[in-house]
């Protein structure tokens, strides 16, 4: 395969290419504008990064079959947001159902905050590795080995017996296990199937169903609990939408080169009070829809921004992200101080917190795809995900719990006291958004130097890569595009 003038045809006279029908090979790769088309051995011409939009410039080699392509990688893109629906509907249906969950097994505040943790460490401590592998070997065969692991360990976890509370926690770490290999992996998909501004797009529009699913976990874990009045069919549901995404996952994404858009190459509870039932369902409704919407609002809003900045303030990214972490930790602030005077305040400040949190969702994986080059994203992806979640929420329930038991200690017959033991231990966390938010600022600093040696080094040889010009090559002579599968 060659280029002139950015003209790819098949070189049939080159006494190294056989003349061979072109069906008789098993892929074709073209390099035009910077991005690359791929023919499968099924025959259909698979197009990624700016190009797939175009128009097929090749020859009759090249079949007439682009113009789908554009909407297949949408439903990719559909289908691994539903999957990511489903990891954080899964991670959070457990906070929805965590008082049964204390009342089945009879644990503590500070054992209760161990699921959230154990789940979290296993998930930073493996996307490491599941990020080397996904640099190396078939992303698509470790996710769907990652959604596997979690559909079946989610489902056996609900099948576990009130005496085995630590077996319990052994399949959320498992899960974590599972998860961790989706997480890690997926962004970079995108990544590779898109380019430009539409990239940014993408990913916000995956970033955006984490924190639906996180609403959707507290809503819909809550809300079938009371309706089967087992709160363990909560953890039934998403591993049978799982198998569904699993389906899904197999016969519709793809695995694409890496960096093809920009480069070459059964126990039920004590029943309770219908008034006491309906009133918590109201507030994990309230609280998931508040967390549903400020999320979608914050994603929109963050990308919404970026696009506008992007072109006249080069740090524009991370002074985005700076600005949502600094803003949004005096509204968590007065929403933990005011949870006993008002609870309309309280959710005005939750709401108002979570949207300026949700900025920088999408911003912060667009920051990780453009600092690093493709074959070391899922890598970087892993070690972002693991530092985030070790410096967070690995530790934070349990950490939280243990100031809350520890606070509680002094008067433990009191409720009132018992609420302000765990309204001081959730003071924490404001003062913790303003140092987030301090790291932002520090890496507005260097954003812009980062970025241009990504490129530099996507580009090779030190140039970086001119798209909007074609090929040029001296009358006469042929400008070969190396191929590599």
């Amino acid at each position: 395969c060659v280029c002139i003038y950015s003209q790819p045809f098949l070189l049939q006279s080159d006494k190294n290419v056989p003349a061979l029908p072109l069906n008789s090979f098993a892929r074709l790769c073209v390099k035009k504008d910077c991005c690359w088309e791929q023919d499968t051995i099924s025959g259909s011409l698979q197009r990624y990064g700016s190009v797939r939009d175009g128009p097929a410039t090749a020859t009759t080699s090249v079949p007439e079959t682009a113009a789908v392509m554009p909407k297949r990688l949408y439903v990719v893109v559909a289908v691994l947001c539903y999957v990511n629906l489903l990891n954080y509907m899964d991670r959070y249906t457990i906070a929805g159902v965590l008082l049964n969950i204390q009342k089945y097994f009879n644990v503590t505040d500070s054992l209760a905050g161990l699921l959230q943790t154990v789940f979290i460490c296993s998930f930073m401590l493996l996307a490491p590795v599941f990020g080397y592998l996904g640099d190396r070997y078939n992303r698509k065969i470790i996710m769907v080995a990652g959604l596997c692991i979690w559909t079946f360990t989610t489902l056996g976890s609900s099948f576990i017996t009130q005496s085995n509370f630590w077996v319990f926690i052994l399949t959320r770490a498992l899960v974590g296990t599972g998860e961790a290999s989706y997480s890690t992996i997926a962004p970079t998909i995108i990544g590779d199937l898109f380019s430009g501004f539409e990239r940014t797009i993408m990913i916000a529009f995956f970033y955006i169903f984490i924190p639906v699913g996180s609403g959707l976990g507290y809503i819909a874990g809550s809300a079938i609990a009371n309706a089967t009045g087992d709160w363990h069919w909560a953890l039934r549901v998403n591993p049978i939408l799982g198998f569904i995404g699993l389906i899904l996952l197999m016969l519709i994404v793809p695995s694409p080169p890496r960096g093809a858009s920009e480069t070459q190459g059964a126990v039920h509870l004590e029943n309770t009070p219908y008034m006491e039932d309906v009133k918590y369902l109201l507030k994990n409704f309230k609280f998931g829809v508040i967390t549903v919407v400020t999320g979608i609002l914050g994603v929109v809003m963050g990308t919404y921004i970026s696009r506008k900045l992007r072109h006249r303030l080069p740090n524009a990214d991370p002074l985005i992200c700076a600005v949502g972490m600094l803003t949004s930790s005096p509204c968590f602030f007065f929403a933990i101080v005011l949870a006993d005077r008002s609870i309309a305040a309280t959710y005005v400040f939750i709401a108002v917190g979570e949207t300026l949190l949700s900025l920088n969702w999408a911003i912060l994986a667009d920051i990780l795809l453009y600092v690093v080059i493709p074959t070391r994203r899922a890598t970087a992806e892993a070690l972002q995900i693991m530092v985030c979640h070790l410096l967070g929420d690995a530790g934070s329930p349990a950490l939280l719990g243990l100031i809350s038991d520890a606070v509680s200690r002094s008067n433990p017959d009191s409720y009132s006291w018992m609420f302000r033991s765990l309204e001081y231990s959730f003071l924490l966390c404001p003062f913790i958004g303003v140092l987030g938010g301090m790291f932002f600022l520090l890496t507005a600093l260097y954003i812009a130097e980062d970025r241009k040696a990504a490129q530099m080094l996507t580009a090779g040889n030190g140039r970086l890569p001119d798209c909007a010009s074609p090929l040029a090559a001296p009358s006469g002579f042929t400008e070969r595009c190396r191929v590599e599968s």
